[in-house]
């Protein structure tokens, strides 16, 4: 999530003239991304229901690991690393906290990221302010190391952080399943548990492997991922560097906005630009989705109506913190979507035409 809302700053900032008009809910965009609504809204069908099938808890090794350091490690910002001890861990990102946590050195972890929502985490103290690092909170905790992703920031933040002796590592942030294993060995390394990381790596993919695996095959539906934030007005469709991609391909569909022609990570909706993309189903975060009224406020954005998404009220919605982690869960990521975008019976219920088709 961190690395997510970090792409959309810049393009919040290029289509908010476009989006500042739109009718949304009440309340800030804090709490819509924190908390969203809990009740949601009639007409949902199986979407909200859904949503909670990736489970809130993450799932340790069996065999508690023992880091060995000191050890040096290469940062993703160049920088060369040295972990003397791991006993009090900041993660600055809720996907960095589930690989900790995951590793079983969850024990270690003494602060949070707003974005780590799972269960084990959820009483630690945060240490963002708004989506932004707070040097201050981050020190006041003593940490002896702090994992960052490379989109953390500000970057005054971390040089304070930095400055006052605290090693930070930095993670390259994730873009797609290939990056599942090479996430968890940089932190594992950094650690001092490596054959730990190998052994989270290969269960982890050997995981996204077998829910590959119940893809129906056929007919590929197009699926537009959809950013909302409904208190804030703001309303963005997916292109092709919106990290959502991967996701949908590995689900056996074709990402709409990419395919459309949207080369940008994020745009803004609008009908024109729903009609070109045309899918079949709509990706939405559950509190984006809830921000905006549920599956009956969605379809009353300027052209949802009007796409066989819309029409089908097919929509497809995955808990913000999860979504997009390309973590040790997203194998139960990628189950919940197939399960939402096909059904039980594997059939997608399309009467159109295949996805690589494209828009007619």
């Amino acid at each position: 999530m961190r690395r997510l809302r970090i792409r959309l700053a810049g393009a919040l900032l290029s289509v908010l003239a476009l989006t500042v008009t739109a009718t949304g809910c009440g309340g800030s965009a804090e709490t819509a991304t924190q908390t969203g609504t809990e009740s949601g809204a009639k007409g949902d069908s199986g979407a909200a229901a859904a949503k909670e099938s990736v489970a809130n808890r993450v799932e340790p090794l069996a065999k508690r690991p023992r880091p060995e350091l000191p050890v040096t490690v290469r940062s993703a910002d160049g920088e060369r690393v040295t972990v003397e001890g791991a006993e009090r861990i900041v993660p600055l990102s809720g996907s960095l906290s589930e690989i900790v946590f995951t590793l079983g050195l969850g024990d270690r972890v003494v602060a949070r990221d707003v974005t780590a929502t799972f269960e084990q985490a959820a009483k630690l103290p945060v240490v963002t302010r708004g989506h932004d690092v707070s040097a201050e909170s981050v020190l006041s905790l003593r940490p002896d190391l702090v994992i960052a992703e490379t989109t953390s920031g500000p970057e005054e933040a971390v040089d304070q952080i930095r400055a006052a002796g605290v090693p930070v590592l930095f993670v390259e942030a994730a873009k797609g399943l290939d990056d599942v294993g090479p996430r968890i060995q940089a932190v594992a390394d950094a650690l001092g548990v490596p054959a730990a990381g190998k052994e989270l790596t290969r269960r982890s993919e050997q995981r996204i492997e077998a829910a590959r695996k119940d893809v129906p095959h056929g007919e590929r539906p197009r699926v537009a991922f959809l950013y909302l934030r409904g208190s804030a007005s703001v309303y963005l469709i997916g292109g092709k560097e919106s990290g959502a991609g991967s996701l949908i391909e590995a689900a056996g569909a074709v990402d709409a906005g990419a395919a459309s022609g949207l080369d940008k990570d994020f745009t803004a909706i609008t009908s024109e630009a729903l009609v070109k993309a045309a899918p079949d189903a709509i990706l939405v975060m559950s509190k984006g989705l809830e921000s905006v009224g549920g599956v009956d406020g969605l379809v009353k954005i300027p052209g949802v109506a009007q796409t066989p998404a819309g029409m089908d009220r097919r929509i497809v919605s995955i808990e913000d913190g999860v979504l997009l982690n390309y973590g040790p869960r997203t194998d139960q990521v990628l189950k919940s979507v197939v399960a939402q975008l096909y059904g039980e019976d594997g059939k997608d219920g399309m009467d159109g035409k295949d996805g690589k088709d494209g828009a007619q």
